[in-house]
């Protein structure tokens, strides 16, 4: 396949100053794999979530501990004023994350084309980290203004582990630039991948912006993602926030800036600050 010229890097603007009081932080499992398309036009409209769980300790013990990741979320307080907690999964992570990679359109490249599905699995379980050999910690919010969603998480995942998958995750914009993927009812979806500037956070860190243009419920569709992964030692922050209205990168700095030092603080023993409040 004919890769397309490089595309210079999405940068993700300087964060707002957080306007919103603080909210209760939702944890544990939010994202049921059973939302289904519901033949809304594509508006990206919510479907319950699964019931509200603890933190997930880690099967062995480790540096990020139950209390800690808890304390290391965001709230709502930490973005800007049009966000919520979340009401639910929206109905595009099974219309268009739920794909399959057209390996054809790879040609004899199929480690290439097994680097795009792994892109699109681990957006959908939201595990493009893998799987953390630690305590996770989760939450989301919902924009209503934009119809969009972020997905957060902090978990232990070993700095050796992080490293690699940092570093495949910088590989995607060349090698998953442009391709196809096939949803369930068989409708063609046309994938990019872009570099996206983070703030300077963390130990390492890396930003992608994905777009997904095909259709849902039978209506063309734009599915756009900031995906934001920071490293703090053998933990790390990870996002996701878009939608079909396209993707706020103020929020996704805004979130990266205030998680990064709260997951470092509560790493260091110490007590995070309170979210800020107007």
């Amino acid at each position: 396949m004919n890769r397309p010229p490089h595309r210079p890097a999405s940068v993700l603007p300087p964060s707002l100053a957080p306007r919103l009081l603080v909210c209760a932080v939702t944890v544990g499992v939010l994202w049921s794999a059973a939302a289904c398309s519901t033949g809304d036009g594509g508006s990206g409209r919510t479907v319950p979530a699964s019931p509200l769980a603890e933190v997930s300790p880690g099967a062995s013990s480790g540096t990020l501990t139950v209390a800690q990741a808890k304390a290391a979320l965001i709230t709502n307080a930490d973005l800007p004023s049009q966000w919520s907690g979340t009401s639910g999964a929206a109905t595009w992570r099974d219309g268009l994350l739920k794909s399959k990679v057209d390996a054809s359109g790879f040609g004899s490249d199929k480690s290439a084309a097994a680097d795009c599905q792994k892109l699109l699995d681990g957006l959908y379980a939201e595990e493009l980290l893998g799987k953390p050999k630690g305590t996770k910690a989760v939450t989301g919010f919902d924009d209503s203004d934009n119809q969009a969603q972020m997905h957060y998480q902090v978990a232990e995942y070993g700095q050796s582990e992080l490293t690699g998958q940092l570093a495949w995750l910088a590989t995607l914009p060349q090698t998953c630039a442009e391709f196809t993927a096939v949803d369930g009812q068989g409708g063609r979806q046309n994938v990019q991948v872009v570099s996206a500037q983070l703030p300077d956070e963390g130990d390492a860190r890396q930003g992608l912006r994905v777009t997904m243009n095909g259709q849902l419920d039978g209506d063309p569709s734009t599915l756009t993602l900031d995906v934001a992964a920071v490293r703090v030692g053998d933990s790390a922050l990870f996002l996701t926030n878009g939608g079909l209205n396209g993707a706020e990168s103020d929020s996704t700095a805004q979130a990266v800036q205030q998680g990064t030092p709260r997951l470092r603080q509560v790493l260091e023993g110490k007590t995070p600050a309170a979210s800020p409040t107007n």
